[in-house]
Parts: structure tokens; C-alpha cells; sequence
């Protein structure tokens, strides 16, 4: 007799036939393409909108948002539909979505950490003063006063 722990994990998948796993492909394939044209879409607006002379950066920012999750979408159907992670049993989802889930916290450390360091130079060494923002974006200069004085 075998032991429970090391039975063979076998798992029966419906068989589909092509026709169905045909349409899958064709639904799947025609969802990414539309939030692929909604993410262009996005992408000219937030260019149109930061080369016109008043840049709203919220609308900026919310569209950048809506893009990321757009992605997020993307990836997932890539992944469940043509990679067939969707029909795998969870502990194997789970191997493979717990590592990605820690690289992406990975990745928005080191983003994170290195905006941090570019803010900290900026501040204590004017030398290093870096900036993307365009310069009739960037605010006007004010006046310094004397030292050790008051205006």
C-alpha cells in the first residue's frame, strides 16, 4: 500500500472539442485586441493631454492607472487562456502566481527606492537638480531672500 502523500495528483479535464476551444481562442483573442485599442486610445489621450498648454495631471494619472489595470487584464487571459494555466489545479496556480506576485512588489520597491534617492539628491545637491517635467510646465523661480533677513 502507498502512502496518501505520495499518490500521483491526476486530475480529469473536460475534452473539449475544437469547435469550442476554437470559439475560446476567437473570444479571447478578440477581448485582448479591444482592451489593446482602448490602451492606444489611453495612451494618445494622455499624449495630447501633456503637450497642450494646461497639463491636468490627476486626468493624467487616472488614465495611467486605468492602463496598468488594463494590462493586468491582459496578462491574465494570456496566461489563463493560452498558456491553459486557467485549467490547472490550484496548487499549481499558486506556484507560479505567489513568485510573480513577489518580483512585482520586487520591481515597485526599487522603483519606489530609486524615486526616493533622485528626490533626497535634488534636495541637498542643486548640481544633481533633475526633472522630466518639460520647462513651460515647470513652476516660475521665487525670489530668494537675504540671509539672516527678513523681505
Amino acid at each position: 500500500m502507498q502512502h496518501p502523500a505520495f499518490e500521483e495528483v491526476t486530475v480529469q479535464h473536460e475534452q473539449q472539442d475544437d469547435a469550442a476551444f476554437n470559439k475560446k481562442i476567437r473570444k479571447t483573442t478578440i477581448l485582448l485586441s479591444v482592451i489593446t485599442v482602448i490602451e492606444l486610445a489611453l495612451g494618445l489621450a494622455i499624449y495630447t493631454i501633456h503637450k497642450g498648454p494646461d497639463p491636468n495631471a490627476t486626468l493624467i494619472l487616472a488614465f495611467k492607472g486605468m492602463i496598468c489595470i488594463l494590462t493586468l487584464a491582459k496578462a491574465y487571459y494570456i496566461v489563463s487562456v493560452f498558456m491553459h494555466l486557467g485549467d490547472e489545479i490550484r496548487n499549481m496556480i499558486m506556484t507560479i502566481v505567489v513568485p510573480l506576485l513577489l518580483f512585482i512588489w520586487f520591481i515597485i520597491a526599487f522603483i519606489y527606492d530609486g524615486h526616493s534617492y533622485k528626490e533626497l539628491r535634488n534636495e541637498f545637491d542643486k548640481h544633481f537638480q533633475e526633472t522630466t517635467t518639460p520647462v513651460q510646465h515647470q513652476p516660475a523661480e521665487k525670489p530668494q531672500s537675504p540671509v539672516g533677513g527678513k523681505e
